[in-house]
């Protein structure tokens, strides 16, 4: 695929989420949106998450958030107002504060609260994506509430962090049905961009059962990449940075890298088969 043929078609949309918290979600969002930018793709991420942990990761101080996440869904800023420089070339992020933990509240008279994010979304892209956006990243809160909801609508895909452990495929199951109410109710194109396996640690057995089964259930849905259990991917963000500026070498950086890489084949795959449906 031709670089200006990937700059006139329209990001791909995709939802980092999982509504089990601890699994890596923030910390792939980031580094996913860093390493993509690193391979030269241009990249949003969205902090959907009122804690504002991907904003604090890509270095971006609560004194520099003059516009939100909440401004947007609430206040019907335009989202291209709230676009905000990072530590890393050619990623924008849309940040996020405490503020948005009350969007719930703040739209529960609003009949059609759950098309907020996409409305904002399609505004942007008919206007600005002359920027040439690939893709837009949204980092949803780890539950199931109106923040999630107007992330899925929004999306082309889910892609879900799942953590090497015992209870992984059971939050996945719930995940997976929120997913099919979407679906039902929603966004009929939702599909399923991914599942990747986080914090697998190879010393430890239930880490390559747990691989195991997840790969049995989901085939080629499940990303070859794994991303290892790494000391450095979780000092980066104390320091407000991806890992892949913190420590470029580690084991964690390579395999953002190698995600990253797994991703844009699995993009221009997918848009090459859609040109030949029409062909």
């Amino acid at each position: 695929m031709s670089d200006n043929h990937a700059r006139n078609s329209a990001p791909r949309v995709i939802s980092v989420a999982n509504q089990k918290g601890g699994v890596g979600k923030t910390t792939t969002a980031i580094n996913l949106g860093t390493a993509l930018a690193a391979i030269k793709q241009r990249v949003v991420i969205i902090d959907l998450d009122p804690q504002g942990n991907a904003s604090t990761g890509l270095g971006v101080p609560p004194a520099d958030r003059q516009v939100t996440a909440f401004d947007i869904l609430v206040g019907d800023e335009p989202l291209q107002s709230a676009l905000t420089k990072t530590v890393v070339p050619g990623l924008q992020i849309v940040p996020s504060d405490v503020l948005l933990s009350g969007a719930e509240l703040e739209l529960a008279n609003d009949n059609r609260r759950s098309y907020r994010l996409k409305r904002a979304i399609e505004a942007y892209v008919a206007d600005a994506n002359r920027e040439g956006i690939d893709y837009i990243l949204i980092d949803c809160p780890p539950s199931l509430n109106v923040l999630t909801v107007n992330a899925l609508t929004a999306s082309d895909a889910i892609l879900v962090p799942l953590q090497c452990e015992f209870f992984a495929l059971e939050g996945l199951t719930q995940l997976l049905k929120t997913v099919e109410r979407v679906r039902g109710h929603l966004n009929a194109k939702l599909d399923i961009q991914g599942l990747v396996l986080t914090m697998y640690d190879s010393r430890n057995n239930l880490s390559a059962e747990v691989a195991a089964d997840v790969r049995e259930h989901f085939g080629e849905k499940v990303y070859k990449t794994v991303i290892p259990r790494n000391v450095r991917v979780s000092e980066a963000p104390s320091m407000g940075k991806p890992v892949l500026l913190y420590d470029l070498s580690c084991a964690g950086s390579k395999a953002y890298v190698a995600l990253a890489k797994e991703v844009v084949r699995q993009e221009r795959k997918r848009k090459s088969e859609q040109e030949s449906e029409i062909a």
